[in-house]
C-alpha cells in the first residue's frame, strides 16, 4: 500500500493508521480475513476522524458505507456526485467482510479440518488485490480531500470511456460487474473513474494486442 504510505508521510496526523497497513500487508497472503477486516477498519477510522473534526455526529451503528457517505458530505460533495457514488460503492465492498469472514476466517462459527485447510482458496489472488487496491484508492482520496489538496474532479480525460467500447466489453468479460446495495458498476467503469492512468495503460495494451493478432 505504497500510495497510502506516501500520503501518510505527507500528513503526520494520520500516522496511527499505519498500524492497519502493517496488518493488511502481513496477513494478505496467509489470512485474508484479517487483512480485509483491517482494511475496513482503516476506512472507518479515516471517515470517522473526518466527521468528528467537522462536527458531524454519526450513529453508533453506522455501517462503513454510511460513515464514508457522511465523510464525503461534510467535505462538500452531494449524494448525487459521481465521486461519492463510486467511492461509497467501493467502500461497500469492505462492508462484506462479515460474509467473507464466515467463509475464510479461522474462528468464525468454527470449521471442519478440511474447511480450515482450504479456506484461503475461497478468494482468488486477483480479487484480493482488487479489493485492497480499491480501498487504498478511497483512503488516499479522502485524506487528500480533507487536507485541502486540489483535486480536479471533472477534469477532461485524454481517453473518453464511451469511445472504448471494445476494450470495455473485454475488461468487463474478464472481471464482471460489481453490485453493492442500490448501486451497480462494471469493472471498466470502476477502473476508468478511479485510476485513469491504469485504464489508459490497459487500453493501450489491449489495442497493441489486437493489432498483433490482426497482423498474424
Amino acid at each position: 500500500m505504497d500510495k497510502l504510505k506516501d500520503k501518510i508521510s505527507q500528513y503526520g496526523r494520520w500516522a496511527p493508521i499505519n498500524e492497519y497497513i502493517v496488518r493488511i500487508e502481513t496477513y494478505l497472503e496467509n489470512d485474508f480475513s484479517i487483512s480485509l477486516e483491517n482494511a475496513k477498519a482503516l476506512l472507518e477510522t479515516i471517515g470517522k476522524e473526518i466527521c468528528k473534526s467537522k462536527g458531524r455526529i454519526l450513529a453508533e451503528d453506522s455501517s462503513v458505507n454510511g460513515v464514508l457517505k457522511n465523510a464525503f458530505s461534510v467535505l462538500g460533495y452531494t449524494k448525487s456526485n459521481m465521486v461519492v457514488q463510486i467511492s461509497s460503492a467501493l467502500a461497500t465492498i469492505g462492508q462484506q467482510i462479515g460474509e467473507l469472514r464466515n467463509d475464510i476466517g479461522t474462528s468464525s462459527h468454527g470449521k471442519t479440518l478440511e474447511e480450515l485447510k482450504n479456506r484461503n482458496e475461497a478468494i482468488n489472488e486477483l480479487t484480493k488485490y482488487f479489493l485492497i487496491n480499491s480501498i487504498e484508492l478511497v483512503a488516499c482520496f479522502l485524506i487528500s480531500l480533507y487536507e485541502g489538496e486540489h483535486i480536479e474532479i471533472n477534469s477532461s480525460k485524454e481517453i473518453a470511456y464511451d469511445e472504448c467500447e471494445d476494450f470495455n466489453e473485454y475488461w468487463d468479460e474478464l472481471y464482471g460487474e460489481f453490485s453493492m446495495g442500490g448501486y451497480s458498476y462494471t469493472a471498466s467503469e470502476i477502473l476508468y473513474n478511479n485510476d485513469p492512468s491504469a485504464y489508459e495503460t490497459e487500453y493501450n495494451s489491449f489495442l497493441e494486442s489486437t493489432i498483433n493478432e490482426n497482423e498474424e
